[in-house]
């Protein structure tokens, strides 16, 4: 019986070397599993870096473009120089007269400053 007793140990020692040699292997493909996923959430991670800079570079060429277009569109009104000859100058310039209506009342309020009181010092 100690002969059964040791083989009996034997295969026991063997099932547990042989189920720690498997756990090993799951673990391993767990872990390269696990690897591959983390390889595939870098690359989903990197790619979305590169969409957002290709997103942002895109938008500024759109806004550079819409700039151009405008200044062309401006730079076509801007285009004409005026230019001034000495005629333009040489004419003598009328000017408006002041109303009638405002004359007369300049003219009553001088003469009631001249009716009132006189307080000039004379010599």
């Amino acid at each position: 019986m100690v002969f059964g007793k040791h083989k009996r140990k034997h295969k026991q020692k063997l099932a547990f070397i042989q189920f720690q040699m498997a756990s090993k292997k799951r673990v391993h493909v767990c872990n390269g599993e696990d690897e591959e996923q983390e390889d595939e959430k870098m690359e989903q991670f990197f790619a979305l870096i590169r969409n957002f800079h290709e997103a942002v570079n895109r938008r500024k060429n759109e806004l550079r473009q819409r700039d151009e277009k405008i200044r062309r569109v401006d730079g076509k009104q801007t285009s004409w120089v005026p230019t001034f000859e000495w005629a333009d100058f040489a004419d003598e310039i009328e000017f408006r007269r002041a109303s009638t209506i405002n004359n007369k009342e300049e003219k009553g309020k001088h003469e009631e400053e001249e009716e009132g009181l006189d307080l000039r010092l004379t010599l």
